[in-house]
């Protein structure tokens, strides 16, 4: 399997139309050429159609968008751990702002991911709320104000105390816990403002995927990381 190294960056296609059927693969690919060049480790989202075509084309990690905690068997419509997994997904995301669940259900989908291996992303909105979800031990944990999403606002900057706060608070909690940030997420800037707030890499959307030149944002996000590593 993949493995994820930190500082870690991972692009939510979401449901953008430029990150949909073929033009997913042909972003994953420009992801996958700037992360093999810089060394520095970063990783795709599709939508749930795109992982197996995403997956067979490039060598980075590809993640699902959410999984449902459940079991194989009669859950018409819901997405199953195994799926993504045998369709070449190596983790999840979980309780995006835009798929929000239930602090039980986030539990049991964390279990799910455990189970079979699948690397768990939890998302959080606020320092409490990721406080608990820290608790439940996800491998990655992602600091997402919902206000901010979409903005190019990013929340290291408009709400640093927000990253502190829950870096603090994580720790308290959970030692081992890998802690990322988003929302807004669109220059060198942000991701080395991040960085400093005690996070360990980014989780960004429209700020790579609706930007005029992906390379170009991708390659400073990389920039930012490797000089930031060598001051640290």
């Amino acid at each position: 399997m993949i493995k994820i190294s930190i500082p870690f960056v991972l692009i939510n296609f979401k449901t953008y139309a430029e990150a949909t059927g073929k033009r997913a693969v042909e972003l994953a690919r420009k992801v996958e050429k700037i992360s093999l060049e810089t060394g520095v480790c970063m990783g795709v989202a599709p939508q749930f159609a795109d992982i197996a075509p995403v997956a067979n084309a490039v060598s980075i990690s590809v993640f699902a968008q959410h999984i449902d905690p459940i079991m194989p068997g009669n859950s018409t419509g819901h997405v199953l751990a195994e799926s993504i997994l045998e369709n070449g997904a190596i983790g999840t995301l979980i309780n995006h702002s835009e798929r929000r669940l239930k602090l039980a259900d986030i539990d049991a989908a964390i279990a799910r991911a455990r189970e079979i291996g699948l690397v768990s992303v939890v998302c959080t909105n606020n320092p409490s709320v990721s406080a608990s979800a820290a608790a439940l031990n996800p491998d990655i944990l992602a600091i997402e104000p919902p206000e901010l999403i979409g903005t190019g606002i990013s929340v290291s900057k408009a709400k640093p105390d927000v990253v502190a706060d829950t870096v603090k608070l994580v720790r308290n909690v959970n030692k081992k816990v890998t802690i990322i940030c988003g929302a807004g997420i669109t220059t060198g800037e942000d991701v080395i403002a991040a960085l400093k707030l005690g996070t360990k890499g980014v989780l960004v959307a429209s700020g790579v995927v609706k930007a005029k030149y992906p390379d170009k944002v991708l390659w400073e996000f990389a920039k930012a990381i490797t000089k930031a590593e060598k001051e640290s």
